[in-house]
């Protein structure tokens, strides 16, 4: 390019007055493109994954990005460089993804910052503690830069969870109190007899769910189109919504919407709430469409008990590759969590959970598997909570798949699990600890 420009100047003497002041314009447009644009790269896919842990920016491309974000006072912004990267519809629609309700990001503006440099600043609500990392192609996934925005002060979900039930007991003092408030005399002149009340439950019995994948991860992905990350959201909804109508027990997600928590981070989760049971919901998916029916899975310290459940746990492990994990970032859970893997007693109160969750199962779904099998769930490593993996059904199969997708077909998955649950501490009833609620 630049031989054809300059000859095509050579006509004209050096310095003189009469050099087409249009070429050099041009040789000058022409050196710039050449520059920001014979390597520019394309955004494939930009997504937006919002949530009260934090916000997740994904931007795709065929080939990695060279980058660079600058966090930016009064007002809060975060600025992000990206070098040689065109300013196209798709990158440009990022802005559109940004819903008024996302907790950190108010707002997405962008322009060419310098040549060759593009500019996107994101206005805050507040200000975040931003993590940028790439990640290599995997799956159905090209190069990805992942911006997470979380708050400087974390969200404690102990806290929370702890605020909650406290509105709930005081709630329930309100209504006693009314129930056992002096009555009016009966037509017979005798006082009439106060309301009688079942006295409350003083240990509370905590079940983490965990509705697998999520986000960039939509797990397996039926034949019509059914993403397993739904499927396992909306039946840990289901299953939550059961467990809290029990006196003495309450649920807690460690998802409660559409975006990706490390596996690592869901263990975390539950030990944080300190909760007596782990149970992480699955739609298992295989290669042939003929395999059906429902597994339950706990942790084995010493190899699988098939090699079907291998595959199944290297899958599933596989599953923050997909997902998208900071490797910069180390959890303090981690190497406690994974530390103690000596948890011989933890994993026998898993396999009675299992079986006891299995037996429900089985009188809605057919049994793929009529026992426990085990293997290496990472996510199933918490060294003091039972812990198992429940694959509903096979989202593979295009039978299993339309009941998957089905309201009522999930109500009855939820019940069988809740009452193995239940069977479970019937037979196994919880340690004593700190009451987290208490008798009024």
């Amino acid at each position: 390019m630049l031989t054809t420009f300059r000859a095509a100047l050579a006509p004209f003497p050096r310095g003189a007055r009469g050099a087409p002041r249009f070429l050099f314009a041009l040789l000058s447009a022409a050196l710039v493109a050449f520059s920001t644009g014979a390597h520019s790269a394309q955004i494939t896919s930009a997504r937006v994954w919002p949530a009260q842990d934090y916000t997740r920016v994904t931007l795709e491309t065929q080939e990695p990005l060279k980058y660079s974000v600058l966090s930016v006072k009064d007002p809060e912004r975060l600025v992000l460089d990206l070098e040689g990267v065109d300013i196209t519809a798709t990158l440009s629609g990022l802005a559109e993804k940004v819903g008024a309700d996302d907790p950190y990001i108010k707002s997405v503006r962008l322009g060419r910052y310098k040549p060759g440099v593009t500019r996107v600043v994101f206005d805050l609500k507040s200000e975040v503690r931003p993590q940028a990392f790439a990640l290599a192609p995997v799956g159905d996934y090209g190069h990805r830069l992942v911006l997470d925005l979380y708050p400087v002060v974390p969200n404690d979900p102990l806290l929370a969870f702890l605020d909650k039930l406290q509105a709930e007991r005081a709630a329930a003092l309100a209504a006693r109190a009314t129930e056992t408030a002096p009555a009016a005399e009966t037509e017979s002149g005798a006082p009439a007899r106060p309301a009688q009340k079942a006295p409350a439950a003083d240990r509370l019995i905590i079940v983490a769910l965990d509705a697998g994948h999520g986000g960039e991860d939509p797990g397996a992905i039926g034949r019509g189109g059914t993403r397993e990350k739904n499927v396992t959201l909306a039946i840990a909804r289901k299953l939550k919504a059961r467990i809290d109508q029990e006196p003495n027990m309450r649920a807690f997600l460690t998802r409660d919407a559409d975006y990706y928590i490390p596996l690592h981070m869901r263990v975390s989760k539950a030990r944080r709430v300190k909760a007596d049971l782990f149970v992480s919901i699955h739609a298992d998916a295989f290669i042939r469409p003929h395999a059906r029916g429902s597994s339950v899975f706990a942790l084995s310290e010493s190899g699988a008990t098939s090699a079907a459940a291998s595959w199944l746990a290297k899958r599933e492990n596989d599953a923050d590759l997909i997902g998208g994990v900071n490797l910069d970032v180390r959890d303090p859970y981690l190497k406690q969590t994974l530390l103690d893997l000596s948890q011989t007693a933890t994993i026998n109160d898993s396999l009675k959970l299992a079986r006891s969750v299995l037996s429900e199962i089985g009188g809605v779904n057919t049994l793929h598997k009529p026992q426990v099998e085990q293997a290496g769930f990472a996510v199933l490593k918490a060294p003091d909570i039972p812990s198992i993996l429940v694959e509903t059904a096979f989202i593979s199969n295009p039978d299993e798949e339309k009941r998957l997708k089905n309201g009522a077909y999930q109500e009855k998955l939820a019940e069988a699990m809740f009452q193995g649950i239940k069977a479970y501490f019937a037979k196994n009833p919880p340690l004593a600890r700190d009451r987290l609620v208490q008798n009024p």
